[in-house]
């Protein structure tokens, strides 16, 4: 759980991340890169559907890849939820990206 930077009154703080920085970087550094889950949102090329009990959430969910980006660790609400994702979701998850910055990505 995070506290997204720029929205103080945001009723949905802290809201569940994607931590996509490396571990080493978030042992060194006091930022992390993340990606936000919204519980609710049109999918497309930059958005990622994730399941219920995947990473240990709760409900299912959408990574909005389009708004990657960083937090002060400050802003860590608390650790983990759960697992790391499986690597078709990481798979997934590094197309969207990539797509946001602008590359052409085909589905595999």
């Amino acid at each position: 759980m995070v506290y997204t930077p720029g929205q103080p009154d945001d009723p949905h703080q802290p809201r569940s991340a994607l931590v996509v920085s490396e571990d080493v970087r978030n042992r060194l550094r006091d930022d992390l890169v993340v990606i936000p889950l919204f519980s609710l949102g049109r999918l497309g090329p930059t958005r990622v559907s994730v399941p219920a009990r995947t990473g240990g959430l709760r409900n299912p969910g959408v990574l909005f890849c389009e708004e990657i980006t960083t937090i002060d660790r400050d802003f860590l609400y608390r650790g983990p939820l759960g697992p790391r994702l499986a690597r078709p979701v990481v798979d997934a998850v590094l197309r969207a990206v990539r797509r946001a910055l602008g590359e052409v990505v085909p589905e595999p």
